[in-house]
Parts: C-alpha cells; structure tokens; sequence
C-alpha cells in the first residue's frame, strides 16, 4: 500500500494552500530493504545517522540500513522530553546529514525535534502501528514536567515495514488503536469549536481522519487473530491521521479533551498521588470512552439556557494548589491568552443545538467499552493504573493542560 501524500499539495476547498512535507508513504512487507531506493528517489544523500532503542535494535524481524552512524538509546525510563533530546545530540556526529527514526512515538518525536533544530530532513520507519504521530509537523514532548508541543521536523517519506510492525507486541497495536479511537471525540471538539467561535475548520482534513477511524474500526477484530491485513489498516489510518495533521499544521484535528486527559496523567500533578506507566495511546483510548460519557450526558439536555454562566478560568490559586509549584507556571503560562476569552453564555445557547447534532456523530460510551473489551484493549482507568477517585479532578481540570476549545473546557460553563 503506497500513500502518495504529495497529490495533497496546493489549494483546497477550505481556502487554505496547504502544504506537505512528506512525499510519500510506503506500508508494505520488506519495504524497509529498499531504503536506498527511496533516499535516492528524493534526493537524499551524504552522511545519514539511524536512531533506535535498544528494545527496537534488537526486535523481531528487525532491518539495520546501511548508516554512517548508529545511536541506540537507553530504553529504561525513555520518554521524548529534553534528557532523550540531549541524549541523541551528545552521540550525533557534527557531519550528519540525515536522520532515520527507526522505532515507535518516542523515537520518532525526538529525532523530528533534533532535525527541526539541526535543520536536516528525517525519514520515518515506524516498527509498532502505536502512535499516530509519525508523519507530524510537531513533537509531543513532556519539557521538564510539562506535556506541550514543540516544532518537530516532517519526515520526508515513510516506509513501515509490515514485517516488523507484525512482530511487535500486541498491546502497541492496541495502544494504535486507542490513539485512533481518540478522533471521535478530536474531531466532535475541533466542530464544536468551529460551531462556538468559528475556529478554522477544513472538511478535507477532517474527511482524511474520519477515514483513519472508520478504517480502524472495521481492522480492530483482526490485530488479535494477527491478520496481516488489520496491521496494515492500522498503519495505514496512524499515517494518514499523522498526514491530516501536517496539512493543518498542528494537532487539532486528531488531540482534543481525550488527548488532554491523557496528557493530565502523564505531568503527574501534585495533586495525584499516582502515576502511570500506560502507553500514551493507551490513555487516550480510556480517555475516549471517559469523555464520550459526558457528551453524550449533556446531549441529553435539549435547553441548557438556564444552566450557562460566564466563563471562567480556574482561579491562580486552584491551580497552583492542584499542579504544585514545579508545573503550575507553565500551566499558567499556557492558557494566558485564554481560548475561550470571549465566549459568551448567548454563543454557547445558540450553538448548543448544533453541539448537540455533533455530540451525536461520537459513538456511545457503552459501544466503544464493549469494542475495546472484544479486542482487548484498555478500556478503565483502573486498566491504566489511575484510582476511580481521581475522576472528578481528571475531567475538570484535564482542559488546563492544553489550550485549546473544547466542549470540556466549555463545560466550566454548564451548571451540574
């Protein structure tokens, strides 16, 4: 399967010209053997450095290409923050000219951050079908404590290697599809947006990532009997849900309040007294069921005229008593120039029938925890080793970790 993500260039229906980085994307058995061919095919060339862990060097059905340099990481306690990127520029030798990501999302989000700063193209050979973030124009880094985006490199192409991405554990491919079951919710948030405040929205792009789920979810039944085919499915949607976001130049079409719970987690606030070491896909997906529950418990209410109120952000103190003093500056400093600065109670009224028809689209809490006990996947958040306590502070200050619309952030302005 070839992914010919070039053809996307130039104008849309949207109004925008967009722009793509990534030539092209190749999901294919053996692929990764002619890597030669494609480097050569867009014009890469001169000293080139491959990037692994040592858990990816070592796997199964594992390709090594020909490269001036090798760097193989620690895998314990690897995450993409500032000590793996400092980690890749110590071993980096001055002369490199390109880099090869060669692994799943934490590879691949630091090497995209090393390019961007060095100013040298990548390519991407992902070996798990777990994350959704390969072809990205950003890097999802937790920067001393704080889960942010961070300017990351496009990959020039991509090859996935059915072979690899086969061989590994099941539980990444799992952890794929949770990442991907997060856009029903990603993409009800980014419409409620546009439906509130008339943010930017392209039909296109959201036409490519409502294509990425439904793929998934017709492929899900078959990554437990190991059908080849459900692997390249999967593959396939993390990749063009990855292309979709290099077209709007940003996450929003796939991360929204799902993504926030679970980049809540993963900063670890004062306040939790927890952590968990879930796949980030993994998170999302109990995140997508957990915020389908309170959509659709809203949609259920039909005038919600007498329920809104200003809005308001949580006042300093809160969240400098929920974060702690270690992250509660960059929270802060996130949301100064509020998203929903300018929302009115008359804005939320009118657009609530229009939120409602939205909330509708995403499947019922009850379909998506039955689809995800079929397969197997994490569906709780007891799977994801957080207490059911810590649900109430989950979804009520989840929004403050990105700043970004959502109907859980709007939410601050429905009366319980």
């Amino acid at each position: 399967m070839i992914i010919d993500s070039a053809k996307l260039n130039g104008p849309c229906s949207c109004g925008r010209e967009h722009v793509m980085v990534t030539k092209e994307a190749v999901i294919e058995a053996g692929c990764m053997e002619k890597l030669d061919f494609y480097a050569e095919k867009y014009g890469l060339s001169g000293r080139r450095a491959a990037v692994y862990d040592e858990n990816t060097y070592h796997a199964k059905n594992i390709v090594h290409p020909k490269s001036e340099q090798e760097i193989v990481l620690n895998p314990d306690h690897l995450h993409a923050n500032e000590i793996a990127v400092g980690m890749l520029k110590e071993k980096l030798q001055p002369d490199i000219d390109y880099l090869i990501a060669i692994g799943s999302g934490t590879i691949h989000d630091t090497t995209r951050y090393c390019a961007n700063e060095l100013g040298i193209p990548f390519i991407s050979c992902p070996t798990a079908a777990s994350v959704d973030g390969f072809c990205s124009t950003v890097s999802a880094m937790t920067w001393k404590g704080y889960k942010k985006t961070l300017p990351g490199a496009a990959p020039i192409f991509v090859l996935a290697d059915i072979n690899i991405i086969k061989a590994a554990p099941l539980f990444l491919a799992l952890s794929g599809a949770g990442d991907i079951f997060g856009k029903y919710t990603a993409l009800a948030d980014w419409k409620i947006a546009h439906a509130l405040t008339g943010e930017y929205f392209c039909p296109v792009i959201e036409k490519m990532t409502r294509q990425a789920v439904e793929a998934v979810y017709h492929c899900c039944r078959g990554l437990k009997t190991g059908e080849e085919s459900a692997f390249e499915q999967l593959t396939y949607a993390l990749i063009l849900s990855g292309l979709a976001m290099q077209l709007m130049g940003n996450s929003r079409p796939a991360s929204g309040c799902e993504h926030h719970i679970s980049h809540l987690i993963e900063m670890g606030p004062a306040a939790f007294d927890f952590c968990s070491d879930a796949l980030h896909g993994e998170k999302v997906g109990v995140g997508t069921i957990l915020a389908a529950r309170v959509y659709h418990d809203l949609e259920k209410t039909e005038d919600i005229s007498s329920m809104v109120h200003d809005y308001a952000f949580p006042a300093e103190s809160v969240i400098r008593s929920f974060y702690g003093e270690k992250l509660a500056p960059s929270v802060l400093e996130e949301n100064r120039n509020d998203c929903m600065a300018g929302v009115t109670p008359q804005m939320l009224i009118g657009a609530w029938p229009e939120i409602r028809r939205i909330i509708a689209e995403i499947p019922e809490p009850d379909s998506l925890y039955a689809l995800y006990d079929e397969i197997g996947a994490k569906k709780t958040l007891a799977d994801i080793q957080v207490p059911e306590e810590a649900l109430s502070d989950l979804l009520h200050f989840s929004p403050t970790a990105r700043n970004r619309l959502t109907l859980m952030r709007a939410r601050w302005m429905i009366s319980e």
